[in-house]
């Protein structure tokens, strides 16, 4: 008889690191760059071992090759492999090269054990809300299909129900109705997961559990109206994954460390 390993898969989320093409690009006043290598650096304190890495979009602020670069040189101090979505401020084809192939892009599913990840591109290249193309939407409809007798983790970048602030819900996903029609018409889904918001949130929808991460420079205010930054650290949020089904997760923030933020702009 095969025994069920009981040990859990361990994943870690990166999200919304916006490097520029430069290591001193700064957003908001903010050098991105450091705050990236400041929550790794914590990623590696904490996380003896890793399963995967997920990287759910807005890795460059300007979609540059070597931002890209750069973000891959940084995770090769973890064994374990990522995988990347496209946020609004990515650009495909230098993702693909830096990758060196699509293969660890979304779309596509992730198969760890018990569990399956599935990861979304919710972006259209140069506009800032949300959209899944007809071919995204079939994607995640056959991929929920073939996953069928597995626990399923859902990933995308944008936010597919309201955050609760004005300016950014403006952004959400434009038909996510879509998405909930073929989601609501499984019963494997455990989670879903994304980044842009810049916030940590946790929710549930119809026993699905819903969850946001913050990012890894900048963080913005909650429940806020209009654009507001908020002065709390960067971090990553981390999830240990069970055969059964059952998860755990926490966010972790950077510590002992002031993050020189302008709380002035109004916009990035």
């Amino acid at each position: 008889m095969t025994q069920i390993d009981p040990r859990p898969h361990r994943v870690v989320q990166i999200t919304d690191c916006h490097l520029f093409d430069g290591t001193d690009g700064r957003l908001l006043g903010l050098n991105t760059e450091d705050s990236l290598r400041m929550v790794l650096e914590r990623v590696e304190q904490e996380q003896s071992h890793i399963d995967v890495i997920l990287a759910t979009g807005d890795l460059s602020q300007d979609g540059s090759t070597s931002s890209y670069q750069r973000f891959q040189q940084h995770l090769t101090r973890f064994k374990a492999p990522s995988y990347w979505l496209q946020g609004n401020h990515d650009l495909t084809d230098p993702m693909v090269n830096a990758l060196g192939g699509d293969s660890h892009l979304s779309p596509c599913v992730i198969p760890i054990g018990d569990w399956r990840i599935i990861m979304l591109n919710s972006s259209v290249e140069h506009e800032v809300p949300g959209r899944f193309e007809p071919s995204e939407l079939e994607f995640l409809r056959l991929a929920l299909e073939q996953s069928h007798g597995y626990h399923t983790m859902v990933c995308l970048h944008h936010h597919p129900v309201p955050m609760g602030c004005d300016w950014l819900d403006n952004q959400v996903v434009r038909n996510a109705q879509d998405f909930w029609d073929i989601i609501d018409a499984v019963d494997h889904v455990r989670l879903i997961v994304w980044g842009h918001v810049h916030q940590n949130s946790e929710r549930e929808r119809r026993g699905v559990h819903l969850f946001s991460s913050p990012s890894t420079c900048v963080q913005f205010k909650p429940f806020s109206k209009d654009f507001a930054v908020d002065n709390i650290a960067p971090g990553y949020r981390w999830f240990d994954l069970y055969p059964d089904g059952r998860f755990e997760t926490a966010v972790s923030r950077v510590e002992g460390v002031v993050f020189d933020v302008d709380m002035s702009v109004k916009g990035y």
